[in-house]
């Protein structure tokens, strides 16, 4: 398919769908912590995605082999995507899906600033410091205000707070180093790849790897590899690829929005006041961060 300069339809739904399997990925984690150790299931996923990959790029006919330039950058972004999933499963087994969902999602407030110091020709407007402002304030109210009660833990926020500033570091790393110029499929290989090792390892540290799991979590986690990891990262590069990132990324703002409410139907956690505005204001503030600016027409004199 070409490149698009707007999102169609096509893109649209897929955006949509894509939202939404980023949200049940929420409550799946959520519902596998009950079975494995968080840290040791993202591991294994990686580990299981590693090979879905390669049978994915021996298909597409893409080698694997990277330039000398590049293997530093590889090597770093894939420890930092091990130290943003053991956030984020560590998260969602200590906060619940709706808080650690909002704080998580925050990541292009995180992206936005670095991207104002760090890559030349992507400062920050007044736009996109309203957007920033209001998301800050919308995570430091997910953060700070315990009200809701229930699951909800200060460490798991701040784990939660963790994963997102690691997964804008995985993408600052992808716009700004030498890996901008590998394809998707090779940047995501060794992310997961770098990530099993690295999980695998730290995971004993823990506590024990295995908790109690049924039929139904083996099935999660193949859900997980193939599904999220697999098709699902592979699906939303491709997305990256033909249509223009701003308008991707702005839908990103559904996500967050869908968690809560999966996890408020599906786990029956409580939605209180706190999650709700915190919610609202980091959806508002995401939508300004990645909404293209007006382009000026001259007026004829």
């Amino acid at each position: 398919m070409p490149p698009k300069t707007h999102i169609d339809t096509f893109g649209a739904v897929s955006l949509v769908g894509l939202a939404l399997l980023l949200a049940i990925n929420q409550v799946v984690i959520k519902v596998a912590n009950d079975a494995f150790q968080p840290v040791f299931f993202a591991g294994v996923r990686s580990a299981g995605a590693v090979l879905c990959i390669l049978l994915w790029m021996k298909w597409r006919g893409v080698k694997l082999t990277l330039p000398r330039a590049v293997v530093p950058s590889a090597l770093l972004i894939g420890v930092v995507f091990s130290v943003e999933f053991l956030m984020l499963f560590t998260a969602l087994d200590l906060t619940t899906v709706s808080r650690a969902s909002v704080i998580f999602y925050s990541m292009p407030l995180w992206l936005a600033l670095s991207a104002h110091f760090l890559i030349p020709g992507d400062r920050l407007t007044p736009q996109k410091t309203l957007g920033l402002v209001l998301a800050f304030a919308g995570v430091a109210w997910a953060i700070f205000d315990r009200g809701d009660g229930g699951e909800a833990s200060l460490l798991g926020d701040l784990c939660a707070l963790g994963a997102a500033m690691g997964w804008a570091a995985t993408a600052l790393l992808v716009k700004a180093t030498p890996l901008k110029t590998v394809r998707p499929e090779v940047q995501l290989f060794y992310q997961v790849a770098i990530s099993a090792v690295v999980l695998l390892a730290v995971a004993p540290l823990f506590g024990p790897l295995i908790r109690d799991p049924q039929p139904v979590h083996y099935l999660v986690l193949a859900f997980q590899i193939v599904v999220v990891v697999t098709f699902g990262f592979i699906f939303w590069l491709w997305l990256m690829s033909i249509y223009p990132a701003s308008g991707v990324a702005s839908f990103s703002f559904l996500s967050p929005v869908l968690s809560v409410l999966l996890g408020w139907l599906l786990l029956d956690e409580k939605i209180g006041v706190s999650v709700l505005g915190a919610l609202a204001l980091v959806a508002v503030g995401i939508v300004l961060i990645n909404r293209a600016p007006k382009i000026q027409v001259p007026q004829n004199v």
